[in-house]
């Protein structure tokens, strides 16, 4: 069976990510800090982590950085961002792959898997930008989707998949009146009148795939 460390700053994150997993894999740790995260995967040599991007100490890159030799261990990020350059940032820094909060389990299991086969594995979007960044190109902006913030867009990804309010904070830790919140704030700042319209609005820009 393969051999899963979790790395995310929220426990709530973390336990939502064991609980998605469930028997696929065998979670050998977690780690919510930098220092912690090294640690575990020099003590437990595990074959895929799962890393956030963002940590209050640092993020994914520092922990690419500061694990060393990991021969044998290939990390898959697990973020809310699909920002252009935080998918580059973490693959140059050794990455195998970057999927969103977004993904159910049965899908994060199976990247998991194969990136510990060896592949690249990214959501659909996100592919994009590594395959331009290696090209010398720019990745195309979105100016319309760079309003939003991090949380926003994966509120927006949830909602637009046909997920309920208590679902969505169930998933990502947070209350349902944070996700009432962000719901709002993405309608009023991309002028939109409903779930709906943000649905087609997502799918139009391949968000939910």
């Amino acid at each position: 069976m393969l051999r899963v460390a979790i790395v995310d700053d929220h426990d709530l994150v973390r336990s939502g990510v064991r609980a998605e997993l469930g028997d696929a894999v065998e979670v050998v740790g977690d780690a919510g800090t930098v220092a912690a995260a090294i640690e575990l995967i020099r003590a437990t040599a595990p074959d895929v982590v799962l890393l956030d991007v963002h940590m209050p100490d640092g993020g994914g890159v520092a922990v690419l950085r500061g694990a060393g030799d990991t021969a044998g261990t290939r990390f898959l990020a697990l973020s809310v961002s699909d920002a252009a350059e935080d998918v580059i940032a973490v693959v140059r820094a050794g990455a195998r792959g970057y999927v969103t909060k977004s993904i159910a389990g049965d899908e994060l299991a199976d990247a998991v898997r194969r990136v510990a086969d060896g592949d690249a594995v990214f959501s659909p979007r996100l592919a994009g930008y590594v395959l331009d960044a290696f090209a010398g190109r720019e990745p195309v902006a979105d100016p319309e989707l760079d309003l939003l913030t991090d949380r926003e867009r994966e509120v927006l990804r949830h909602i637009a998949r046909g997920y309920m309010y208590k679902e969505v904070a169930h998933r990502l830790g947070i209350s349902v009146k944070t996700v009432e919140a962000h719901v709002s704030a993405v309608l009023r700042k991309l002028q939109l009148s409903s779930r709906h319209e943000l649905a087609r609005w997502a799918s139009a820009r391949h968000l939910i795939d």
